[in-house]
């Protein structure tokens, strides 16, 4: 019998993985349902597993399930075992510490004050280090995780009450952090003080709500409220809501990422439509990278905005030269080894009339391994262009990150070992061009980049990390911390 071949591995590994997405309610009966509409709308943080923990007047309900959303948690069964009028979610990209249920959150906990669970959107930089001093004095961990530390953090705080204990647990934090947490009183939202991950308040009917995106609060037909603010914590009760700045003010890192790519196209992230920004994105690209070409075909679907934007600023028609199947299964049952090398077929078929005699520019977000690059730039040569260019709204990416995105190691980036000719040779292309920093910054609306104080993380591009990395000080394996910590993505 055939053993199951993962065809589609190569391709999966060939792109910035999204990181995970939060969502939680508090004031609505029906919290646990409308927790699973907004956890759908934020699907495309995180695919491998999803939960939801709820509180009614009595105890905690915990769910918690390998899979997608609508497969998982749509069943009116499961939502009844979710009862109360307040609940947290998360969505969650596994990285390597593991796709098992012990690592999917929220996480929850009995604490000496009542029940606490936490949801988090990001990656702690010193968890190892935490984890390590709190096992020292006996703290027992159950997953491989970096959120399980913020949850001894906030269980081990010799602080007066829950507020200040969840203070006392944030502040000795390194990294990117977003996070959504649930009391039997409250829900608590954070974010880390460079804002580097999204967090957004919203408003149902007067029920609170914390998203990692607006599309989230869109889809239950809630109001958009605002942004927490980098390094705020709201603390919600039935009472309202209170905001506090634990930290000590220090300029916003937000990941300029978000708006290539992990954000969705109808979210709204900083005062920022993500669709606008990829468009501008597309057209500053046409002004840096100009090429002589028939038509201009996106990479789909991440690639689609920014090729609108390149279309219309270099007055070269748009095409849908690509067509992506949505439907395809990450496993396939072979008899042989040929459809191992079918895996970008099988995601992204060229549209042979649109394509055939032409000189084509296909626009796509990054290029990470450039194995799909490759593989689909054939593509298009075998459907009969006549030339094929590629262009990249975002500039080489030549370092791995570590606040929530699980990236290769920078050896295996493409842009960190070679030139762009050589990058061109690699992936077959008659040209290729990348978005500059300053193109990048311009598009979403900063005149450039400062040096000397950058407005946005940019690290993955810079290799200017805003943070301490301290799980990985003293090493040059650059892929270790995301080895380690995988609890936030």
């Amino acid at each position: 019998m055939a053993e199951p071949v993962d065809t589609l591995s190569a391709e999966a590994d060939d792109h910035f993985h999204d990181e995970c997405g939060v969502f939680g309610i508090l004031g609505r009966q029906d919290a646990a349902a409308i927790v699973t509409l907004g956890l759908h709308a934020l699907q495309h943080r995180g695919q491998e597993a999803a939960g939801i923990v709820s509180y009614d007047a009595s105890q905690f309900h915990v769910e918690r399930h390998v899979g997608l959303i609508g497969d998982t948690f749509t069943k009116q069964s499961v939502i009844d075992r979710l009862p109360g009028n307040r609940a947290i979610g998360h969505t969650r990209y596994a990285t390597t510490g593991g796709a098992g249920l012990r690592n999917v959150q929220p996480f929850f906990a009995e604490l000496s004050e009542g029940g606490l669970a936490i949801a988090h959107n990001g990656n702690i930089t010193n968890a190892m280090t935490v984890q390590r001093t709190l096992q020292k004095l006996g703290a027992i961990f159950s997953s491989t995780s970096d959120t399980e530390t913020i949850l001894h953090l906030v269980a081990t705080s010799k602080a007066r009450d829950t507020n200040a204990r969840f203070i006392d647990a944030v502040k000795q934090l390194e990294g990117a952090f977003s996070l959504v947490a649930l009391t039997a009183k409250k829900m608590i939202g954070c974010r880390d003080p460079l804002g580097i991950r999204p967090l957004v308040l919203g408003d149902l009917d007067g029920a609170w709500i914390l998203a990692s995106e607006t599309c989230a609060l869109d889809i239950i037909g809630a109001r958009f409220v605002r942004d927490l603010k980098p390094g705020e914590m709201v603390v919600i009760t039935n009472k309202g809501i209170d905001s506090y700045f634990p930290f000590e003010p220090q300029k916003p890192r937000f990941c300029i990422f978000e708006y290539v790519y992990f954000a969705r196209p109808d979210s709204s992230v900083e005062g920022r439509n993500v669709y606008d920004v990829r468009k501008r994105i597309g057209a500053e690209l046409a002004v840096e990278s100009p090429c002589e070409a028939d038509i201009v075909v996106p990479v789909p679907d991440s690639g689609t905005p920014a090729a609108i934007g390149f279309s219309q600023a270099a007055g070269i028609p748009f095409e849908l030269g690509i067509i992506r199947n949505h439907y395809v299964g990450r496993t396939f049952i072979s008899p042989g080894d040929s459809i191992r090398h079918m895996g970008v077929r099988l995601k992204h078929n060229a549209n042979r009339r649109m394509i055939e005699g032409k000189r084509v520019v296909l626009v796509d977000d990054s290029i990470v391994r450039g194995t799909t690059s490759q593989k689909i730039v054939q593509m298009v040569r075998d459907a009969g262009a006549r030339e094929v260019h590629m262009r990249i709204a975002s500039p080489p990416t030549r370092s791995s990150c570590f606040y929530g995105v699980d990236t290769p190691e920078k050896a295996k980036l493409l842009a960190s070992r070679m030139s762009i000719d050589e990058m061109k040779d690699f992936i077959r292309v008659d040209s290729l061009g990348f978005l500059s920093i300053d193109g990048l910054y311009r598009a979403v609306g900063e005149a450039a980049r400062d040096n000397d104080q950058p407005q946005f993380c940019d690290a993955c591009f810079t290799t200017e990390y805003p943070t301490r990395l301290t799980d990985i000080e003293g090493s040059d394996n650059v892929r270790t911390l995301s080895l380690l910590a995988a609890g936030g993505s």
